[in-house]
């Protein structure tokens, strides 16, 4: 992790990192996207890196807006992109995101020698964001509502 931290201070220009989740699935275990959604995604990241969309910000990064994706829905697949699903696919999910960052925490403070501080202060970032958004939104938050703010 040290390396990576060093090495991304040398960049003069750092690039956009994107994290996609593929296996998301919705109350009953339904996959909430198909396998060739993933064109869509690809697409979209192609043009936020030129700066041909925008993104909403969120606590835990930023995240498509359904206008564009449903854009390139119908070009990429001809498929038609619904309200309801980009609601499904994008709402945070304060209590998991969470979860999800006691789980990194405690592996790196358990499991794994010499993690730089550096790690845990911005896994402490993105808790105080998520605990400050929940207080304003609630747990769960529509990226309907957050385009809005």
């Amino acid at each position: 992790i040290e390396n990576y931290l060093r090495f991304g201070e040398k960049l003069r220009k750092t690039p956009k990192i994107f994290a996609v989740n593929y296996f998301l699935r919705d109350e009953n275990g339904k996959w909430l996207n198909h396998k060739l959604d993933k064109a869509v995604w690809l697409k979209w990241m192609e043009l936020r890196v030129h700066g041909d969309v925008d993104a909403i910000e969120t606590p835990i990064g930023y995240i498509p807006k359904y206008e564009d994706l449903a854009r390139l829905f119908k070009e990429v697949l001809n498929k038609e992109y619904s309200r309801e699903d980009y609601e499904k696919q994008f709402t945070i999910r304060v209590p998991e995101l969470l979860a999800k960052i006691e789980r990194i925490e405690k592996i790196y403070r358990e499991k794994v020698r010499e993690v730089p501080e550096e790690l845990f202060r911005v896994l402490e970032e993105e808790r105080k964001r998520l605990l400050e958004a929940r207080e304003e939104y609630g747990d769960y938050i529509s990226p309907f509502v957050l385009e809005r703010a």
